[in-house]
């Protein structure tokens, strides 16, 4: 069997540090444990590890694993106390208005959709900090900062104030990002389908920053966009940017 190995952005006796590509596992499948997922490459890699925090499969970006027991309760007390700073990118659509607001929306597992999240007033604390670092005319790029970690937080969030995931079939519309929905004229070869530009969640961990288990000095470390949210940047960037306004003032 061939074996995976992943993007290391530090690691040391206490610590391993991931940039998780999109599309593997944080642990391994229930129902199908021979799928590729982080804890046991990095066990092949390391030997013993303990996940501390996951992303979503379809997420790529940052992640932090432990690699003792010492190290890992030592980071999951920083989670807990939610003095471990996370951020987030992601494309939205639609344009967000505000330059920068809270979003506090409590959120439950959805009793009707296995797997998903929903808001409610009965569900648990979900707060999230929301600033827009570009805006097009049909979607958003934003930074989300993460004070509390609940599942799908972020999708949920963004869903429930009307600017969902620009691809996300679960809290959104689309399971894609086609060139073909913005670009004026657009022509395909004969016999040809269309590529997306992007056919995963636009959610990207760009950086983590705590307190590291051993020495106690702040630590912080960043994830450079992977292609396809690059791509899809570039491409609402030449596609979709804003109208420049036709008014001159004197």
């Amino acid at each position: 069997m061939k074996r995976e190995v992943l993007p290391i952005l530090y690691a040391d006796d206490d610590v391993v540090v991931i940039d998780k590509p999109s599309g593997m596992l944080s642990l391994p499948d229930r129902f199908d444990t021979t799928l590729p997922n982080i804890r046991r490459i990095l066990e092949d890699m390391y030997g013993e590890i303990y996940i501390v925090h996951r992303l979503d499969k379809e997420t790529s970006g940052v992640m932090i694993a432990a690699r003792n027991a010492q190290a890992h309760k030592n980071l999951s007390e920083q989670f807990e106390h939610h003095t471990i700073r996370k951020i987030y990118h992601a494309i939205v659509s639609g344009v967000v208005e505000q330059d920068e607001f809270p979003i506090n929306i409590p959120l439950m597992a959805d009793p009707k959709r296995k797997g998903l999240m929903r808001p409610s007033a009965r569900g648990k604390d979900a707060h999230t900090i929301v600033k827009v670092l570009e805006r097009f005319r049909i979607a958003s790029l934003i930074e989300c900062t993460l004070v509390t970690g609940r599942m799908h937080q972020i999708r949920v969030h963004c869903s429930a104030i009307g600017h969902p995931l620009l691809v996300d079939p679960d809290y959104g519309t689309t399971k894609e990002f086609l060139l073909s929905s913005i670009k004026r004229r657009y022509n395909l070869k004969k016999d040809t389908t269309e590529r997306p530009v992007i056919d995963r969640l636009t959610l990207h961990a760009k950086s983590i920053a705590f307190l590291h288990p051993s020495t106690s000095q702040s630590v912080e470390f960043t994830s450079e966009y992977p292609r396809d949210v690059a791509a899809a940047i570039n491409v609402l960037r030449k596609y979709s940017a804003p109208y420049s306004s036709t008014l001159r003032w004197e």
